[in-house]
């Protein structure tokens, strides 16, 4: 029995029930009607108190059984509810309450508790993502600003050679493009979740875009002696350029930068089913499977020791830019094997 029959159910049965107790304090009435009269025939005054006194009786007799069934089916469920809202309120997500019945047997307050639960669950996981988000941006923003300081005042010294200023320059020039980065990352990624984003939807070749956002990553393919494998069926969709170069890009460049030197990284573009599906493998690291539940939140990272270059947002924002232009993202990993990453574009792919 389905939880809506369940409920039909419950509710018939309730009627029924109250129909049945009034139908037989009605009959008890008539009863003792009949026996009042046959005692005291042609006595109305004794008659009259003795139904009065009936009335009266079965009335508060109802009244005390309808508050107890009150305050065992309502207020109990209420001020339990309300108890855990209020710890709810104030912080505290740990919160879960028992139902009143089996699932099958779910009555209202029951459903209300079961979202209730669902809703502290997660909330729970929002405060975990926060935590770690202000964990981790407060790391990513004070390593760079420290190199930034530190390289700065290097440089203000007169004991350098041309040579040390010169390589401090490039390094002050290379964390200064990552904090920019890190911040245009927050700024993209934050305006796809509280606006709504009005995508310009234009057809395009999404096999020449793929052998673009390769070649923007050839002198990294080439300083680590990669051999890249290309297969690109001659495909058009439709849809926003800008953010699809968000997607290539951070999947191509996430592959060149987990991918050993002289390892393997393969992109193909497929037509299947009507949809355009791309697929970027490499035969890097791979992801263990904790970590590959969790790969798309942002700022998260696999290394949390934070020896890999970067910031814990790209795949975030790729997840969110597929969400937006509706499409599906995938991963398949394997630790020491490498990972497949794969992006469905919805939409009739020509």
């Amino acid at each position: 029995m389905n939880r809506k029959n369940s409920k039909f159910f419950f509710s018939l049965l309730g009627t029924v029930a109250l129909f049945a107790t009034i139908a037989v304090v009605i009959m008890i009435a008539v009863l003792v009607y009949a026996a009042a009269d046959r005692a005291f025939a042609g006595n109305n005054a004794v008659i009259a108190g003795i139904m009065l006194t009936v009335i009266v009786f079965f009335s508060l007799a109802c009244i005390v059984i309808d508050g107890i069934r009150r305050k065992i089916t309502v207020n109990r469920p209420v001020e339990k509810i309300l108890d855990a809202t209020d710890r709810i309120a104030a912080g505290d997500f740990s919160v879960r309450l028992n139902t009143l019945h089996p699932y099958g047997r779910y009555n209202e307050f029951d459903s209300i508790i079961d979202n209730l639960n669902r809703m502290a669950a997660e909330l729970s996981k929002a405060e975990i993502l926060r935590n770690d988000f202000i964990s981790n941006v407060s790391h990513e923003l004070k390593t760079p600003l420290a190199i930034i300081q530190n390289y700065s005042m290097a440089l203000r010294g007169d004991s350098l050679d041309q040579n040390t200023r010169d390589r401090y320059a490039r390094v002050l020039c290379d964390t200064s493009n990552r904090l920019s980065s890190l911040i245009t990352n927050i700024l993209k990624l934050n305006k796809l979740e509280n606006q709504e984003i009005k995508t310009e939807r234009v057809r395009i070749r999404l096999d020449e875009m793929l052998a673009q956002a390769v070649l923007q990553q050839e002198d990294r393919i080439e300083a680590k002696q990669l051999e890249v494998d290309c297969d690109f069926d001659e495909t058009a969709v439709v849809s926003d350029p800008n953010y699809l170069e968000i997607v290539w890009n951070n999947l191509i460049s996430n592959a060149v930068k987990f991918t050993e030197p002289g390892g393997k990284i393969r992109i193909s573009l497929k037509r299947e089913n009507g949809e355009a599906v791309v697929r970027v493998s490499d035969t890097g690291c791979g992801i263990p499977k904790e970590i590959g539940e969790r790969i798309f939140d942002k700022f998260y990272q696999g290394d949390t020791s934070h020896k890999q270059e970067g910031n814990g947002l790209g795949l975030a924002l790729v997840k969110k830019v597929i969400d937006v232009l509706g499409g599906e993202l995938s991963v398949e990993s394997e630790v020491g094997k490498g990972s497949t990453f794969t992006v469905k574009l919805r939409g009739n792919a020509e």
